[in-house]
């Protein structure tokens, strides 16, 4: 296990916890709007018909040849907020992503968002 050099190469690979459990597939990745790291990764779960986005923080995560390896829990990622799969992300959930995985949130100086997609 590594950490990568390009995240956005891992998407469409499956992403599970330290345990092996699958969470989900990687969709797409958020970036952090004041430093451009990517800051949390996008993971399809559900069944087709009934899937949903839900958000993991890429701290901390590795990589290996076909999945990526969060240092979160399952049911931590499980529980944290949704969104549609054809939905965005809305600026009033950002801080609530944050509070779930026991992460500082602060916007910047002019109030900008914290994440964007890229």
């Amino acid at each position: 296990m590594f950490e990568a050099a390009n995240i956005r190469d891992w998407i469409g690979l499956p992403v599970v916890d330290d345990a092996e459990d699958k969470i989900g597939t990687l969709e797409s990745i958020y970036y952090d709007t004041a430093t451009s790291e990517p800051a949390f990764g996008a993971v399809t779960t559900g069944l087709p018909g009934f899937q949903k986005l839900l958000f993991v923080p890429l701290t901390g995560a590795t990589v290996a040849p076909k999945h990526l390896r969060t240092a979160f829990p399952k049911k931590l990622v499980k529980d944290s907020p949704t969104i549609p799969t054809d939905g965005e992300l809305e600026a009033s959930t950002e801080p609530v992503l944050y509070e779930h995985y026991g992460l500082q949130y602060q916007t910047g100086s002019g109030g900008e968002r914290r994440l964007g997609r890229r």
